[in-house]
Order: C-alpha cells, then sequence, then structure tokens
C-alpha cells in the first residue's frame, strides 16, 4: 500500500504518497485547496494520487518547482483536466524538454514527464479569490518558489523546510543562498507551513526559524573547525558524522560533504 496518510487542515486536503517507507524524503503529500492542486507527484506515484486528482474538479495547478517529485504527473493531471500547469517561469525549460535524474531518484520518484506550463504571475488567486503570493526562494532549485497565503496565515513551503536538521545536501544545492531564502520567508507573516515531505506544521514559522538556527550553528562549527586547519572529510565526520548509504548510493550526489562544503561558504558579519 503506497497511500502513507490523507491529511485535512481547514480547507487543505491532502494525500501522502511514497514507494519506499523509509523516512520523510521518500514520500510525498500532494495538497489540495478547493480546485487547486499544489505539487503533482512523484510519476510512479499516480495510481494513488489519480483518485485524490478525481474525487472533484481541478481546475489549478500551481507547481513550487521543477524537480520530478514535484511536478511528476503535472503532465497526466494536465491532460486529465484539460489545464495548463502554472510554474515559475525558470522551471519552463526542464518542465517543458525534460531533463536526466540520477538512478536512486528515478528509483525513489519514477522519471519527469515533459508539461508545458504558464509562468506564475506575481499574485494568483484560488477560485473564491484568497491572494497566493508566489514567493521566489532559491537555493534548494534555483526555480524553487513557495506559495504565501496572507489572509489565511498560511506557507505552502515547496523543498524550503523538508526538516529541522539537514544531514546531507545534493550537489546542485546551493547552502547561503538557500540559507537566505528562508530568512527571506521569515519576514512574511504566516503560521502554518505546508511541507510535502515534512506534513502539515502549525507553528511552522518558529520552525523555519530553528532550522535556519540549526544551520548557522553547524556553518559556524565547520568553520571553527577549518580555521584549524582540519579537512573537509574531517569536519564531516566530527559535525555531522561518516558519509553513510544514502551518500554512497547518490554516488555522493547527496551527501554530509556538500553540506560541509556549502556551509564553509556562508558568510556572516
Amino acid at each position: 500500500m503506497s497511500v502513507r496518510k490523507y491529511y485535512r487542515h481547514q480547507t487543505v486536503d491532502g494525500i501522502k504518497v511514497g514507494r519506499l517507507n523509509a523516512g520523510i524524503n521518500t514520500n510525498f503529500i500532494v495538497y489540495r485547496v478547493g480546485d487547486t492542486l499544489i505539487d503533482t507527484g512523484p510519476s510512479n506515484q499516480w495510481r494513488y494520487i489519480k483518485p485524490f486528482v478525481e474525487k472533484a474538479p481541478v481546475n489549478q495547478v500551481l507547481l513550487t518547482h521543477h524537480h520530478e517529485d514535484h511536478s511528476g504527473n503535472a503532465a497526466r493531471i494536465a491532460k486529465l483536466c484539460n489545464l495548463t500547469p502554472k510554474a515559475p517561469e525558470l522551471a519552463y525549460e526542464k518542465l517543458a524538454k525534460g531533463y536526466k535524474t540520477p538512478v536512486v531518484q528515478k528509483v525513489v520518484w519514477g522519471s519527469p514527464i515533459p508539461v508545458e506550463t504558464q509562468s506564475l504571475k506575481d499574485v494568483e488567486t484560488f477560485s473564491d479569490g484568497t491572494l497566493v503570493v508566489p514567493v521566489h526562494t532559491p537555493g534548494h532549485a534555483k526555480d524553487l518558489t513557495c506559495f504565501h497565503i496572507p489572509e489565511r496565515g498560511w506557507l505552502f513551503s515547496g523543498d524550503l523546510y523538508i526538516a529541522k536538521s539537514l544531514k546531507y545536501l545534493r550537489s546542485d544545492e546551493d547552502l547561503p543562498q538557500l540559507m537566505s531564502s528562508i530568512q527571506k520567508v521569515l519576514r512574511l507573516d504566516f503560521e502554518t507551513v505546508f511541507c510535502p515531505h515534512a506534513g502539515i506544521i502549525e507553528d511552522g514559522k518558529e520552525a523555519l526559524k530553528s532550522k535556519l538556527q540549526n544551520l548557522i550553528t553547524m556553518c559556524q562549527k565547520a568553520q571553527a573547525l577549518e580555521k584549524e586547519g582540519r579537512s573537509i572529510e574531517e569536519i564531516t565526520q566530527q559535525v555531522l558524522g561518516e558519509e553513510d548509504m544514502m551518500s554512497k548510493i547518490s554516488r555522493y550526489n547527496i551527501s554530509k560533504g556538500n553540506l560541509i562544503e556549502g556551509a564553509l561558504k556562508v558568510q556572516f558579519k
């Protein structure tokens, strides 16, 4: 059974799916507000997501970024519901043409399916007129965009949150930029975070503050060890522990060492 959980919070519904039940990053939550879907889940979970889509009309799809767990079913939903998904402009080319993904990501999520999208406007709306404000938050991905719902105190966070403490970083992620994006979002007025991996976090702003502080602490530890003349490998082992199976099976595309390398690039005033 790949449906892990159903969610209901105020007017938001969600379905958590996942091929593997081995941690939050192998699961994914598709959220729905009325006739709007926020992200579409991985392509290898379509048989479970399709009934969730079909239970009521869908007239709008908002994508936070191009990654295959977020956009994997966008083409199928576009055809099923006769619509064009909306996505960050920076995501257009990759979504339209497709892109190569590492083997481990194909196993967990499936392969991306090309889809035509239209660019997000400065302000979108739900069908009841509630304002949806896209907020560009690069770092995890160049196109990552959160959706702020100021009237409700909500933030659909894409992959900005995921967890309070990071253990790994992808080779294409930019940690200084990610931390800057968290600081940017913390200036907004919201309480509840809707994370597609960690779930619904009612004290979401405090959780994001904690994540930022944890990252700052880690960076400071790593930089102190670098000043002592320690190597990347030594700093990684002391701060995060030895590289484990995740690093090895991803061929170090996702690794602790990447996180430490990013930590050493963070500048403090």
